[in-house]
């Protein structure tokens, strides 16, 4: 090696060999500063230990610090323990900024394996990676990121629990594993010294793996729900949202009234459990909604806007005051949409302070001054002169919610003692006793209502002097329900008013004087009392009736109000009648609320002007704007003319084109004036040039007609385009309605709609159908095609035309149309492709319509995002309300006979021996299906791919393959179609077979074809004849398995053994003796004889041979073969062989002794029988399963379709939908089963909800919370106790004794006389606690009806002998014996020692019983002797048979 001596000069050439590495190098000994990258892994060596932190050093003898905060993941009170200097650490390196390494020794960072985000152009969205915590905040946490990059995760991604504290769950240091939610550039100013990673703002979530909602259980903004309160916290109230989907919501403090000090109040009385029913959703972060219970904002739903496109110019709107700076206030609506209001526009007296007028969360109505599309932007006008309210909401909201707090204030009491009396209420006379005095009026109390105090003040006493302790009559002027209190009044007109309409007035005059009352009504009222919110007040002219008025407004609640004084007049204008929706109160709206506050310079111009609406003015032009012309009005006043106020149609194009400025013109004002903001040299009139409006003959009718929504669906309509964007233009059709077209609607050709911005500009006049509207948004949607005269097609139909909402809109599409479509999703195989042909609506385009030809590969031809031209060939109505498209790609020009238009469309016009092209659609091992059309599929079978010998059919036939053959055969009304592939015409089924050269006991070779459990199909050599060789005729010996000694393809030698020319079917024999011997045996001819009933075709599959050769895959039919079976297992149930399933019968255990008839033995041979039957048929399901059973959702939709009443095709659905792991798909196939499924079956309804208790069993969450809920639900519809024998059965199974204890305790307590159920509790105990039998024995005798006595003690005995001890057992039956002496006790003995059994039956056939009993018992022993006996022992029975017969003969 060479020192370092020997390169003193610099860049010198120099020449050396490699002659290996050391380890320090491989260690980063030879890395310099630069070489050192964020995130990658180190060793270095502690040198120092101070306050800052670590200094280690890298084997290259570079320099790095590990702060304190990043030495360890906790705090460290002592360094110098944790880090001792000499010692050899990992590190991660964190940055290499300013010529200085930090690194890291957080175990967490340094073993983490998520990828490094030490840039923001790494940011992407999605990516899950470490970071540590560098500053928390109540609006969530900041966290940083190698080489300084940062982001923030608001509070809402945090995954805390509502009410939770975010310091009580992160700490600053902590590393936490978060998700980008999105990274976004910021475009602002920044100085020459401003960092680049300034302009991005990175947005984190600590929910790395989010939940997922589909777009039905989303809530959607403006949408108004109920909720039930779970916690409440000082500054807001967490609620559950009774929505689709575990939904949390927030409600801030300030959200929970109108008026603030409402606010306050009904928080206090808010508790869990209180539900709101009217919630407004603001806005949706994460899984948390941000709900509003502000009256005027659920008031004003409709007009509230979540986009910038809904808001129009001009208009007053209702909102909330979100942020306030010196400068001015944010306003917000729905979602994020924020306007400004500058000072100057906030506030009508400039002298006064924003934060004097206006506080955060404040309800206010807004005036639009400015739209900017381009910034985004809103600027607004909260003066009290521009934004007046024009009704009663403002005090609405206040005794809505005032009897809500009341409401809510009764339910914490939970007692109807503190419900509010039904007599005292505004304008009754109710009597009170004079409990206080004072200088400023008197309290009342009431002898009935202890709780209740009324208040009459000075002016009210009408000039009386009362004493303490006295009786009153008083009128009620208003309550309070939450505090208690009645304000009453002694004068005159309130309290002699009711006793001369009870005395003088009829109450049909009564009844007239209510109603006259009309709304917008100008009254004149007097001020009976003064509140801090609102006005009492009588109305003189309607019989003193009492009304109340608002004294302040929504956007002057915090501002000086105007001082009203006792008796003063007010006039006012009725708005609202004593309803429910106005808490029973007469609402007025005063003149001196809504009156607008004039400047000194409005009235001036107001002296100057001498204009209104619908005067004819001259102006001159003074501007010529695309979408409109600026004019100037006489002085100080200007104007505008809109483009659609130029002609009375709107189907010129440039309508400005006749217009120059400075051109002196005539035009009608046709709405009031405004002052935009950058409009500072005067108002601004809105004119209109229209003939029909200059014309002057009702001027003030159309005028009025223009302002309506007066449209219809298909109607044509004209716009001028103001704005076009991707995928919309936007069109003005007059100064109030805008449409929109979208891109698909534009056009139908491809080269048209990828230009699709270009061929429209600002101001082109353009026109449309209307599809749909929304008259609260004065907005349209437009398509370019006309309706069909009938509009029988559409979807939706002309009742559903009108909609209020643009996510509901009457689709145009029908039958025929050809229409512009965007590729938006190709399916793999040959599913098609999705087309997009609307905003929400989509088309299928089936594989054979992508093409005008038969070609390989269709679908290479499109890519996601490319335009098509499409025809509309059907749409399809679901059961589930939704719709189906079935689109084509072809041209209408395929005149080729190659062409895809040349395939048949309907089953009907197939023929035989035609010739047909398809796609293949799935292989199998039996054959293929392909696709010949959009409705028509063939089967193709194994024989019929080809002329030679297929090996593997999916190698050489793999999906989407296009193949051409000819037609076999078209059954219509099954809709089967059969296709061969195959070139030689013998293949043909309608041809003849000459099989006149084969003879019985010729020797033939070929290969073998096919391998079936019950034989094997051989293709001779030299022909395309095809026989069968029964498994009986394959070998001499018995053959178990055939799979595992031939195999497809294999060579064999066979000899002929019976030829059916009529059916062309040969029968082989491969046996060893055939071979040998020249003559056939009469075993061979009995084995050919057999075999006839199952004769084979040469070439196809048989059709009467076992099941496991059918050859239907598509229409599920193998399944429908065994759709009548009586009942099916369950979802993997298996009964174990221990199982008691003993039914005693009543009768049959009655003493007449009828179980001893011969009628009970043909009843168990039926049963038996029945039995094997049931074996046959589950055995052939199982067969069938194994080979045929569907293996797409699609495939399973088709046989549950075709046999909706077997819980067998269920249940293997759901099987089905498990192995593809969708549990909750499963859930789903339940439900729909149990909903399908008849409710006569009720067999198979149980199975389905056994099948469904296993799966809650597997998978439900918590497992057994999921399985009793789930049980509970199926009492209500299944027999109790076969269901709860289901259940016992599945606990043990799954091993959950502690579960199935409890299950039998209570299965004993509720079926206490069913012997079935005590029988399996002893079961249960001999398992687990065979001390308890006994005890549990003498309980069930107790409860059971005494002729089941013998029954249960018959089955205890044979349990005692199967699972317990066998001497208890033969105790029992002793017992039994001697108490019944009936001799049906050894009917029942199977088990236990023969000389024991013996010595039993000698003892009951000597006893003096019925000759049917005896008869019976002796029929026991002698088949006893017969198993088990020798020919002395059946003989001895046979002798003391006739012995009794002969004694009971004399």
């Amino acid at each position: 090696m060479l020192s370092d001596d020997k390169f003193e000069k610099k860049h010198k050439n120099v020449r050396a060999t490699i002659l290996g590495f050391k380890a320090s190098a491989l260690e980063g000994s030879g890395f310099t500063r630069a070489d050192f990258k964020p995130g990658m892994v180190v060793k270095a060596k502690v040198i120092a230990v101070n306050s800052p932190g670590a200094i280690v050093l890298f084997p290259s003898g570079v320099k790095a610090l590990c702060p304190l905060q990043h030495m360890s993941e906790y705090d460290i009170q002592k360094p110098c323990k944790k880090f001792k200097v000499g010692a050899e650490l990992v590190f991660r390196v964190l940055g290499c900024k300013s010529k200085r390494i930090a690194v890291t020794h957080k175990k967490t960072l340094v073993k983490s394996k998520l990828s490094i985000l030490s840039s923001y152009t790494d940011a992407t969205e999605g990516l899950v990676t470490h970071g540590w915590i560098t500053k928390i905040e109540q609006s969530g946490c900041f966290v940083q990121f190698y080489n300084g990059v940062k982001g923030f995760a608001p509070r809402s991604e945090l995954g805390l629990e509502p009410g939770c504290d975010t310091n009580s769950r992160y700490h600053v240091g902590q590393v936490v594993k978060c998700r980008v939610t999105s990274c976004k550039k910021i475009n602002k100013k920044c100085g020459a010294t401003s960092s680049a990673r300034a302009s991005h703002r990175i947005s984190l979530s600590f929910i790395v793996s989010p939940s997922k909602f589909s777009k039905d259980d989303m809530v959607k903004l403006g949408s108004v729900v109920s909720g039930v309160v779970e916690l409440v916290m000082p500054n807001s109230i967490f609620l559950h949202v009774n929505v689709n989907g575990n939904m949390k919501g927030t409600i801030c403090n300030e959200h929970l009234a109108d008026h603030q000090g409402q606010s306050a109040q009904l928080k206090s009385v808010l508790k869990p459990g209180h539900v709101l029913s009217q919630l407004l959703v603001l806005d949706i972060e994460g899984n948390n909604i941000i709900l509003s219970a502000k009256y005027s904002l659920i008031h004003a739903v409709p007009q509230l806007p979540a986009d910038i496109t809904q808001i129009t110019l001009n208009s007053v709107i209702n909102g909330y005051v979100c942020n306030m700076i010196e400068t001015g206030c944010f306003v917000r609506f729905l979602g994020r949409l924020t306007g400004f209001s500058p000072r100057k526009k906030a506030l009508d007296d400039r002298n006064t302070d924003i934060s004097e007028a206006f506080f955060v969360g404040q309800s206010v109505r807004c005036n639009i001054l400015d739209i900017n599309n381009d910034s985004q932007r809103l600027t607004l006008s909260l003066k009290q002169s521009d934004c007046s309210s024009t009704d009663t909401s403002f005090l609405q909201s206040y005794f809505l919610t005032e009897e809500k707090v009341a409401e809510l204030q009764v339910s914490a009491t939970e007692s109807s003692e503190f419900s509010w009396p039904e007599d005292i209420n505004i304008g009754c006379i109710v009597e009170g006793r004079i409990n206080e005095a004072k200088d400023f009026g008197v309290v009342v109390s009431f002898d009935k209502y202890s709780d209740v105090f009324g208040f009459i003040t000075q002016y009210q006493l009408g000039g009386k002097t009362l004493e303490t302790g006295s009786t009153i009559r008083a009128a009620v002027l208003d309550v309070v329900k939450s505090e208690r209190l009645v304000d009453l009044s002694l004068k005159p007109e309130f309290i002699e008013k009711p006793e001369k309409n009870a005395g003088g007035v009829s109450q049909k005059k009564r009844k007239r004087e209510s109603k006259e009352f009309k709304v917008h009504e100008t009254v004149t009222t007097v001020v009976e009392i003064v509140k801090e919110d609102y006005l009492v007040v009588s109305l003189p002219e309607h019989n003193f009736s009492v009304g109340y008025a608002a004294v302040t407004d929504y956007n002057m609640q915090k501002l000086r109000q105007k001082q009203f004084s006792y008796g003063e007049t007010v006039v006012a204008t009725i708005m609202g009648l004593p309803s429910v929706s106005t808490a029973g109160r007469l609402l007025l709206l005063a003149q001196s609320s809504n009156q607008a506050v004039e400047t000194s310079s409005s009235k001036r111009a107001k002296k100057k002007s001498g204009y209104d609406i619908g005067s004819l003015i001259h102006a001159e032009i003074t501007d010529i704007k695309p979408l409109e012309l600026r004019l100037k009005v006489g002085l100080g006043f200007r104007g505008r003319v809109h483009i659609t106020e130029v002609n009375d149609e709107n189907v010129v194009e440039d309508p400005f084109s006749a217009y120059k400025v400075g051109q002196t013109l005539t035009a009608r004002i046709v709405s009031n004036h405004m002052k935009p903001e950058n409009n500072k040299k005067g108002s601004l009139w809105e004119l209109s040039l229209k003939p029909s409006m200059l014309s002057g003959s009702n001027v003030m009718g159309k005028m009025q007609m223009a302002e309506e929504f007066d449209f219809s669906i298909g109607q044509l309509v004209s716009g001028y385009v103001y704005r076009v964007d991707k995928e919309w233009v936007w069109l003005a059709v007059s100064r109030y309605v805008k449409a929109k077209l979208f891109i698909l609607d534009s056009a139908c050709e491809p080269r048209d709609l990828e230009n699709f911005q270009s061929r429209f500009s600002l101001g082109t006049s353009l026109s449309g159908y209307i599809s749909s509207m929304n008259r609260e948004t004065k907005s349209l949607r437009l398509v370019m095609h006309p309706f069909s005269a009938t509009f029988n097609g559409i979807i939706g139909g002309l009742e559903n035309s009108y909609t209020t909402t643009d996510d509901k809109e009457v689709c145009h599409v029908h039958k025929g149309d050809v229409l512009g479509g965007r590729v938006w999703k190709i399916i793999p195989g040959v599913g098609g492709i999705l087309v997009q042909i609307g905003p929400h609506m989509y088309g299928k385009v089936h594989f054979t319509e992508l093409t005008d030809h038969w070609i390989s590969d269709p679908l290479s031809m499109y890519h996601v995002g490319q335009f098509v031209k499409c025809k509309v060939l059907e749409v399809n109505h679901t059961v589930q309300g939704t719709v189906h498209i079935d689109l084509s790609l072809r041209s209408e020009d395929t005149s080729s006979g190659d062409s895809v238009s040349s395939c048949v469309q309907k089953i009907e016009d197939l023929q035989l021996d035609m010739v047909v092209h398809g796609y293949v659609k799935s292989v199998t091992s039996k054959g293929c299906f392909v696709l010949l059309s959009r409705e028509v599929d063939a089967k193709i079978k194994l024989a019929n791919l080809s002329d030679g010998y297929v090996e593997d059919p999916a190698k050489d036939f793999p999906v989407g393959k296009l193949v051409k053959g000819k037609v076999l055969s078209v059954e219509p009304l099954s809709k089967r179609v059969e296709v061969t592939l195959k070139l030689d015409n013998k293949s043909s089924r309608s041809e003849s077979i000459d099989l006149s050269h084969l003879s019985v006991g010729d020797v033939v070779k070929g290969r073998i074809k096919r391998v079936e459990s019950f034989g094997l199909f051989i293709v001779m050599d030299n022909s395309n004849f095809v026989g069968f060789c029964h498994v009986s005729e394959i070998s001499d010996d018995h053959v178990n398995n055939l799979d595992e000694q031939f195999t497809a393809g294999q060579r064999a030698t066979a000899k002929v053994l019976k030829v059916d020319v009529e059916r062309h079917r040969i029968s082989l024999g491969m046996k060893s003796s055939y071979f040998n011997n020249e003559e056939h045996d009469t075993g061979s001819e009995t084995v050919e004889d057999d075999f006839v009933e199952n004769p084979i075709t040469m070439v196809d599959i048989p059709q009467n041979a076992l099941v496991d050769s059918t050859f239907d895959l598509e229409d599920g039919s193998a399944l429908i073969q065994v759709e009548s079976r009586a009942s099916v297992l369950p979802l993997e149930v298996t009964l174990e062989d221990e199982e008691v399933s003993v039914q005693p019968d009543s009768k049959e255990a009655n003493a007449n002794g009828s179980n001893a008839t011969d009628e009970k033995s043909k009843r168990r041979d039926k049963k038996k029988a029945k039995e094997e039957k049931e074996e046959e048929i589950r055995a052939a399901e199982q067969r069938l399963l194994e080979r045929d059973i569907p293996r797409t959702r699609d495939e399973f939709e088709k046989v549950v379709r075709s046999s909706p009443n077997s819980s067998f095709v269920w249940i293997k659905y759901m099987q089905y939908m498990v192995s593809m792991a969708d549990v909750e798909g499963a859930r789903s196939v339940a439900e729909r089963a149990l909903k399908t499924i008849n409710i006569t079956c009720e067999t198979e309804k149980l199975n389905v909800w056994v099948a469904y208790l296993n799966l809650e069993n597997q998978y439900g969450s918590p497992r057994e919370e999921a399985v009793v809920r789930l049980f509970q639900r199926a009492l209500q519809f299944c027999d109790h106790l076969k269901l709860h024998f289901e259940l016992l059965g599945l606990y043990e199974r799954t091993d959950q004794n502690k579960l199935a204890d409890e299950l039998v305790d209570k299965m004993v307590n509720k079926f206490k006389q069913s012997c079935e159920v005590w029988l399996r509790q002893i079961q249960w105990l001999l398992k687990q606690r065979p001390g308890e039998v006994d005890k549990t024995m003498n309980r069930a005798l107790l409860s059971l009806p005494k002729h089941e006595h013998v029954q249960f003690l018959s089955q205890v005995a044979i349990l005692e002998f199967k699972n317990g001890v066998p001497d208890k057992g033969r105790t029992i039956f002793e017992k039994c014996y001697v108490n019944t002496q009936r001799g049906e006790t050894c009917g029942e003995i199977r088990l236990g020692d023969a000389d024991l059994i013996r010595a039993l039956f000698e003892r009951a056939t000597s006893l003096s019983l019925p000759a049917k009993k005896m008869k019976f018992l002796f029929k026991k022993y002698l088949n006893f002797e017969k198993s088990l006996g020798d020919e002395n022992r059946v003989q001895y029975v046979i002798e003391k048979a006739k012995e009794y017969v002969e004694i009971a003969a004399v």
